[in-house]
């Protein structure tokens, strides 16, 4: 498995992703997100790529030097695999390569079932940070 950068070529796939992983009030939250970040920094927006086929993706985003997960989505077919944990991690090391001074969990009533995934790789309650209210919003 690889993880990278978002592609272009990427978004019809990391589309399908989301709408098949998604309900369809967070889809709709997501790809507002999604659209944003990448027309700010596409490099906070990374892929797993498996055997040539998209299995995950992280949308992360940098607000006042802190870094936030926003959004993180693995197909269900590989889950429990370690790709959200090499999602994280890798963009955990882009947040690291800009020297952001905290790094948090955007925790909205979508995020609540990954919580645990966070919390196994050592973060804590206090790294959540309890937003309900659009990326658009939050970073804008």
């Amino acid at each position: 498995m690889n993880v990278r950068s978002f592609q272009l070529s990427d978004y019809r796939p990391i589309t399908a992703l989301l709408e098949d992983v998604l309900t369809e009030d967070c889809y709709e939250q997501t790809m507002e997100a999604f659209a944003r970040q990448l027309s700010w920094d596409s490099d906070l927006v990374l892929v797993a790529v498996e055997h040539s086929e998209i299995v995950g993706m992280i949308i992360g985003t940098i607000d006042n030097n802190k870094g936030y997960y926003y959004r993180i989505a693995v197909s269900p077919l590989h889950q429990r695999k370690g790709i959200g944990k090499a999602l994280v991690q890798a963009l955990r090391q882009r947040f690291e390569q800009r020297h952001v001074t905290k790094i948090l969990i955007t925790a909205d009533e979508h995020n609540e079932p990954v919580l645990p995934l966070y919390e196994s790789m050592g973060y804590a309650a206090n790294d959540f940070f309890r937003a309900f209210q659009k990326l658009a919003i939050v970073t804008g």
